[in-house]
C-alpha cells in the first residue's frame, strides 16, 4: 500500500507528508482542476450503464400488464416496469450495476419466468441500483 502511495504520488504529481496518523495530501492544481471536470461531466449526465432483467417482450399490452401484477406478487423486492418501443412493450424487472448481480437474481427469477434474460440498458439512474 505504501509503494501504491508513492507510485500515485510521483505518476500524479502529489505531494504526501505523513505525520504519524495523519496524511497531508497536496494536489497540484492540474490535478484538481482534471478531479473537477471528471465530477462535473458525471453531474451533467445523470444516467449510467447497467443491466436490467427482461421479463417479457410482446405487442399486446395486456399481457404485459398481466404478467407485470404476477411478478410484482412473485417478487416484490424488485421494481419491474414497463417500456414501450414500437411495436413491443418490454417488460424488465430490477436495477443492477454489474452483469454478475443480474445473473444472480436472474438465476432466481427464472424459476417463476424461465423465458427472462439479462438486458444492457444505458438509461439507469443509479439511485435505482438494487442494494446501493
Amino acid at each position: 500500500m505504501k509503494y501504491l502511495l508513492l507510485l500515485a504520488a510521483f505518476v500524479f504529481g502529489y505531494q504526501i507528508t505523513i505525520q504519524a496518523q495523519n496524511v497531508i495530501i497536496n494536489e497540484d492544481y492540474q490535478v484538481e482542476e482534471m478531479i473537477r471536470r471528471h465530477v462535473e461531466v458525471n453531474k451533467a449526465n445523470p444516467y449510467m450503464d447497467g443491466w436490467r432483467i427482461q421479463i417479457l417482450s410482446t405487442s399486446d399490452r395486456a399481457k404485459v400488464e398481466e404478467v407485470k401484477a404476477k411478478f410484482k406478487a412473485t417478487f416484490p423486492r424488485y421494481s419491474v416496469d414497463w417500456i414501450h418501443i414500437k411495436p413491443d412493450y418490454k417488460l424488465r424487472a430490477g436495477a443492477f450495476a454489474t452483469k454478475l448481480d443480474a445473473m444472480e437474481a436472474l438465476n432466481y427469477i427464472k424459476k417463476s419466468f424461465p423465458s427472462a434474460y439479462t438486458a444492457k440498458v444505458r438509461d439507469m439512474n443509479p439511485r435505482e441500483i438494487v442494494g446501493w
